[in-house]
């Protein structure tokens, strides 16, 4: 009879293969300890400040001869010169803004006018408690409408004060560490869209492509390897990369890191979503694109009026910069090309010359030497049709400045995707024209997060979509800021 006695294995080696094991839940990551922590000071900072409102408030109110000539009304009187008095108060107010979701995180915690109706909910249950168990007591009304008041002026001050500090410490000190899970090409836009928002808030650690089978079998000793590292949170840029997602979540989960899931390897369109429960179960919702109608008309008075303004301080550097042109090399000026614009229209882009005469003739003998993956753009870092100066003004983009012309006529933008030569157009996918349905422009998300150096025309499509998706102007004059930054740095321009 054959015996099939399995192997007992040790304690050791069972704490390490089962996910169970206890050692694995009892530990706090950093992230988890600093939530917590940053929950306890909120708590602390609303309290101490909602207890100086209601003593301010008592002061002012007894202080003031104005204030006195005001009727009174029976609320919680006397109890207000007891110590014991502000505990109630402050639990009532503590609870209606931890109810409203206020101490979570971030962008939660950063819905001012929820707090501003939370604290005014706090105030009338405050008053109908009252009326309620103190109707014998005398408590001035001047007392109570200022006790709002400062509460309003303290909490919210207080909160936009710590909030800016932890933006400044965040992104000075205290980087949130984070690893990236996912494809090459998914963690690359990751990596451009947190550079772009956050700047220094996010520091990456590392990134792991999970689709290797190499890689997927030692998940475990990677796992651990990051949790050493003091890693707060893994971004998953793909998900579908993913071998198995229940095992997967359950390792993250038990080593108490958190784990955030971006859209950028999912099949939907790059834009932040809006996440509603419908009958309990999550759904995604998606809002029509931007830079339509009344959006349009915000984006375009504002491209008028600035490019406009621009021309008009910039003519005597644009006089001197076309004498050089004319100096460097036989030809016109200025260099015409007709691109694809909006809705697929044609029209003539205006550029500073920065080749010679005969570029366009010559770019079919370079074509072998094009550094782009898939052809769509052509980019040659040594391209000899460049002309000196025109080296000068490719490396600081001054040979877009014209452009503005465009933008004055109305084929152009200062923000929104480049306009591409009918060349590139030609080697175009069907799902490329989507970026035609907004005005090209001088600048973009593309070009403020790499340029000439991101040489996969998917990648430029998808930030572009981006653009398109999540429109702003906030987020145009974010892209204009980090373009004069990005043209000054000489950022993978050539």
């Amino acid at each position: 009879m054959l015996n099939s006695q399995k192997p007992i294995t040790s304690d050791v080696e069972k704490s390490k293969s089962d996910q169970r094991a206890p050692n694995r839940i009892i530990s706090l990551s950093r992230g988890i300890r600093i939530g917590w922590l940053r929950t306890i000071l909120f708590v602390l900072l609303d309290a101490t400040l909602a207890s100086l409102a209601w003593k301010s408030a008592q002061w002012v109110s007894s202080n003031q001869d104005t204030l006195k000539a005001i009727p009174s009304f029976d609320l919680i009187g006397d109890n207000a010169s007891r110590p014991g008095f502000l505990l109630p108060i402050l639990l009532i107010t503590l609870n209606s803004i931890a109810a409203a979701g206020l101490y979570s995180e971030r962008e939660s915690r950063r819905q001012y006018f929820r707090l501003i109706k939370s604290l005014t909910f706090a105030q009338v249950i405050i008053l109908f408690l009252a009326f309620l168990y103190e109707p014998e007591a005398i408590f001035s009304r001047s007392t109570f409408l200022l006790a709002w008041l400062f509460n309003l002026i303290f909490v919210l001050a207080g909160r936009l004060i710590a909030e800016a500090s932890i933006t400044i410490i965040r992104k000075s000190h205290l980087s949130h560490k984070i690893f990236l899970v996912g494809t090459p090409q998914d963690t690359l836009l990751a990596k451009i869209a947190l550079k772009l928002v956050n700047n220094k808030e996010y520091e990456i650690l590392g990134q792991i492509d999970l689709s290797t089978k190499e890689n997927s079998c030692r998940w475990q000793e990677i796992l651990e390897k990051i949790s050493k590292q003091g890693v707060g949170e893994i971004f998953v840029c793909s998900w579908r990369s993913i071998p198995d997602h229940m095992e997967f979540c359950w390792t993250v989960k038990t080593a108490g890191i958190h784990l955030r899931i971006l859209p950028v390897g999912l099949s939907i369109p790059t834009q932040v979503p809006k996440i509603e429960m419908i009958s309990g179960i999550p759904t995604i919702h998606l809002s029509p694109p931007a830079i339509v109608g009344f959006d349009y008309w915000i984006k375009r008075s504002f491209d008028l009026v600035s490019s406009g303004l621009f021309l008009l301080l910039a003519a005597p550097l644009l006089c001197f910069i076309a004498v050089l042109i004319y100096l460097d090399s036989p030809g016109p000026i200025f260099y015409k090309q007709t691109r694809m614009g909006l809705r697929g229209r044609h029209f003539k882009v205006w550029k500073f010359r920065t080749m010679v005469a005969n570029a366009d003739q010559l770019i079919k003998e370079l074509e072998a030497k094009n550094e782009t993956k898939d052809g769509v753009l052509f980019k040659m870092k040594e391209d000899p049709r460049i002309t000196k100066v025109g080296k000068f003004l490719r490396r600081y983009s001054i040979d877009e400045l014209p452009q503005l012309i465009n933008v004055v006529k109305g084929s152009m933008s200062l923000v929104g995707p480049r306009p591409l030569p009918l060349r590139d157009v030609e080697c175009f996918k069907p799902h490329h024209f989507a970026r035609q349905n907004v005005l090209p422009g001088i600048t973009g998300l593309w070009q403020v997060s790499g340029r000439s150096n991101i040489l996969d025309f998917e990648n430029a499509f998808r930030l572009d979509m981006t653009y398109i998706n999540n429109w702003s102007l906030a987020m145009d004059f974010q892209i204009l800021l980090k373009t004069v930054k990005v043209v000054l740095g000489k950022d993978g321009a050539y």
